[in-house]
């Protein structure tokens, strides 16, 4: 749902009122958010959906989670806290603060990656590949549609962040930063969701 202001404030079609709170309709491609955040959840549902089936057969053999699997998605959190902290620094126009909490996050994102790579040699030097197991092979396979998820993210972040710099965020025009955030966050618990999925499983 668009929200609608009744312009009188002077402002310039398409920005803000000053002092108007912003949310998730504002901005030039909100529906595309929400849009892409439904799919990657009907994505997942669908995964969902056939790990449930697929456990039910007589070959289904459970693999442990590599010890890196937990440290590893604490740095998602941690980079969403990173996040929040940022949005805070747009509104107090402090666009410095701004782009070393968005340059921190994307560090810890690309960390988060490596660490997906090294969750899979990990695997691999216990003999367990892609076709071992279908519990390994859909451990292989969400660990890898989600890491796909995370770069998306990561390209939303370096977008954010350039724009950070030119000074494009402030206390009343942040709805981009809003939009790269909700997408982060969404990516963050999908992860989460996924560990546990296939660690009780």
């Amino acid at each position: 749902m668009v929200a609608r202001r009744v312009r009188g404030d002077g402002a310039a079609p398409g920005e803000p009122a000053a002092g108007a709170a912003l949310t998730l309709a504002d901005g030039p491609y909100p529906m595309g958010l929400m849009a892409v955040l439904a799919t990657v959840t009907m994505l997942f549902a669908a995964f969902t959906a056939a790990v449930l089936i697929r456990r039910t057969g007589a070959d289904w053999r459970p693999v442990a989670l590599p010890w890196i699997a937990w440290p590893n998605a604490a740095l998602l959190l941690v980079s969403s806290g990173l996040l929040e902290l940022g949005r805070a620094a747009a509104r107090q126009e402090r666009p410095r603060r701004l782009a070393l909490f968005l340059g921190a996050a994307a560090v810890l994102g690309l960390v988060f990656l490596a660490g997906q790579v090294a969750l899979w040699r990990m695997l691999a030097a216990r003999g367990i590949f892609l076709p071992t197991s279908p519990h390994a092979s859909f451990l292989y396979t969400l660990s890898a549609v989600h890491g796909a998820h995370v770069l998306g993210g990561l390209a939303a972040l370096g977008w954010t962040l350039r724009r950070a710099l030119r000074g494009a965020y402030s206390r009343t025009r942040h709805a981009g930063l809003t939009h790269a955030a909700v997408y982060w966050h969404f990516v963050d618990v999908v992860w989460i969701y996924l560990l546990v999925l296939l660690s009780t499983l």
